[in-house]
């Protein structure tokens, strides 16, 4: 008979699986796991703290820092925040391109936890399939906002410009010719909302091809039916919030059930699961991002119709135009004060929540009537989740770990914030 012992063991940091940043402490009997120990703080940055010893708009690139696979997600929920405290309305047009974004960053996070999931449980192709898709989007935000990840696109009133009128452009190089370039410059020739439209059209065809590579893979079926089930009552208890508590068979979506900016003129569907499992969770994504594709089709439709203002006219929250400043002394003096000393938000307290492609995302923010916050407190889905990795791999293999670490999409950004 072999012995079968206890052991203590570091799962992670190193693992491939943990990312570099989650050191698991597992307590083992044989290879059953009777008590896993999720040790936080190795990416430390503390952005709550920085946020208070900076101005409402300088503190706003932080937030991209958070969960850096959803950057403008967690904008959202920052400018919507410091919107509610200063009683801004936004512009129509500010508020479709920032539904739009918010859809492009879901697909995008979804892109990247199909590619980690996959790989980490053992399937390579996925990764490069996701990595493709993600390139194109990746354009977009460049595009818009200069900066491939951090774009510190979303202000208070707005977002920082329009939609440009022309997408970059490959150039020829030793790898490709120029027919070959012209071939990938073909969907780049009109403005980014056209190519937005071409992305649309072909994405569901990808994400078919995602299923088709997983979905009824036996392997895959394997490694993720009923692995880490949580049942619907432990979901609410646990504060999971999106993919995981819909995998658990609870409808709650916040994009409905409180909608914000234009989702309530939207036509879209919340996928929800049936068993709780890591399987269940998957498919709930991957119907996310089809419905995200729609989302997103039936904003650059209603933005190719209706031109407009992006920011809010009042000086003292959002920065005059680069033509009045250079005209106008007055616009001038505003643009200084703006980013010298930054908005005054009034005295108060608020909170608001975005749908973020993890959950719900919320900035609790505290004004005393300086231009900085007194306090900022940061509401991460990733949390609670992560809190409640002891339960769902208990009485399950190491190998399940990854499956579960997989599941639960978690971005050290924002839990160790």
């Amino acid at each position: 008979m072999a012995e079968i012992r206890n052991y203590t063991m570091n799962f992670g940091p190193q693992h491939p699986a943990a990312h570099g940043v989650l050191r698991l402490v597992l307590e083992l009997d044989g290879e059953v796991i009777e008590r896993a120990d999720p040790h936080i703080g190795l990416l430390h940055r503390g952005t709550e703290k920085l946020a208070e010893n900076k101005t409402f708009l300088q503190a706003l690139p932080y937030m991209d820092r958070l969960d850096y696979v959803s950057m403008m997600s967690n904008e959202h929920a920052y400018v919507m925040a410091i919107e509610k405290l200063m009683g801004i309305a936004i512009p129509e047009r500010a508020q479709y391109i920032r539904v739009m974004f918010d859809e492009v960053t879901r697909i995008l996070n979804h892109l990247l936890w199909l590619g980690a999931h996959a790989i980490d449980i053992g399937a390579m192709t996925v990764f490069l399939y996701a990595f493709r898709e993600r390139e194109d989007l990746m354009d977009c935000y460049e595009a818009v906002s200069g900066a491939r990840m951090h774009a510190a696109y979303y202000r208070p009133g707005g977002v920082y410009r329009d939609l440009p009128d022309t997408m970059p452009q490959y150039k020829a190089s030793k790898i490709h010719n120029e027919s070959a370039i012209r071939e990938m410059n073909a969907n780049r020739q009109g403005s980014m909302l056209d190519f937005l439209e071409d992305f649309t059209r072909r994405f569901d065809v990808y994400v078919d091809e995602y299923e088709t590579l997983l979905t009824d893979n036996r392997i895959w079926k394997q490694r993720t039916v009923g692995i880490g089930v949580v049942s619907p009552e432990r979901a609410l208890a646990l504060g999971f919030s999106g993919p995981m508590l819909r995998g658990s068979g609870i409808e709650w979506d916040l994009r409905k059930k409180q909608p914000y900016e234009v989702y309530d003129r939207l036509d879209f569907d919340i996928p929800v699961g049936v068993n709780g499992d890591c399987y269940d969770r998957y498919l709930v994504r991957m119907e996310e991002m089809r419905q995200s594709n729609r989302i997103i089709k039936q904003c650059v439709t209603w933005l190719k119709q209706n031109p407009g203002p992006v920011i809010t006219d009042n000086h003292k929250v959002a920065s005059p135009s680069r033509v009045g400043m250079k005209q106008s002394m007055e616009d001038l003096i505003h643009h200084f004060k703006l980013f010298t000393e930054g908005m005054h938000v009034p005295e108060g307290e608020a909170y608001a929540a975005v749908e973020h492609p993890k959950g719900e995302f919320g900035i609790y923010i505290v004004s005393d009537g300086a231009n900085k916050p007194y306090r900022l407190k940061i509401r991460a889905p990733g949390y609670p989740h992560l809190a409640a990795l002891d339960e769902m791999v208990r009485g399950h293999m190491i190998a399940d770990v990854v499956a579960i670490i997989g599941t639960q999409d978690i971005v050290f950004g924002e839990i160790d914030r």
